[in-house]
């Protein structure tokens, strides 16, 4: 597969990681969802693992397999997103019905940086501190028009920040043993 075909890969895979989220978020604040969340809950922090997993590969192959230099802000954003996999693999290792408050922090966070670098790319000339040799403000990828390397981190980001406010909402309604069914 050439880079191009897996940037249309990765970039349809970070719109399904944004609708995965804003459907998370949505269904954390619909009255009455408490039910149905409780079925999905076995699901949700799995989900966000699988989410960080991919992005996590995404950007280690952008870099290292297709040749692309990440800027100041990709590395601050890679913190983030490579943080949330330990994190995510030892909350379902461990059971614990608490791992989707470790996730929020890292996975807001990282959005917040996504969104600023996003911004960044589309108003280049607002000047940044980024290394002249890897620009901030440098578009690796333009997918559809609008999917740059760091809107699918962004994607990536809303998807797991959804999963894990999901996740902890559904476990308002657990039984107090601390364990996931």
């Amino acid at each position: 597969m050439s880079t191009a075909q897996l940037s249309g890969f990765f970039a349809v895979l970070s719109l399904g990681s944004l609708a995965i989220g804003v459907l998370s978020v949505a269904g954390a604040l619909v009255p009455g969802a408490s039910a149905r969340v409780l079925q999905l809950r076995p699901m949700l922090l799995p989900l966000a693992l699988a989410i960080a997993a991919v992005a996590t590969a995404g950007s280690l192959y952008y870099s290292e397999v297709a040749g692309y230099p990440p800027c100041e802000m990709c590395w601050y954003q890679r913190i983030c997103m490579y943080g949330l996999v330990p994190v995510l693999a030892v909350a379902l290792a461990r059971r614990d019905r608490w791992g989707g408050w470790y996730a929020l922090p890292l996975a807001v966070a990282g959005l917040g940086l996504s969104v600023y670098h996003y911004q960044l790319q589309l108003l280049p000339d607002q000047g940044s501190t980024c290394d002249v040799a890897a620009p901030c403000t440098y578009q690796w990828v333009d997918t559809f028009g609008f999917v740059s390397i760091p809107f699918m981190a962004g994607c990536g980001f809303i998807g797991v920040a959804g999963l894990a406010v999901l996740s902890i909402r559904s476990g308002r309604h657990e039984p107090a043993d601390g364990l996931q069914e």
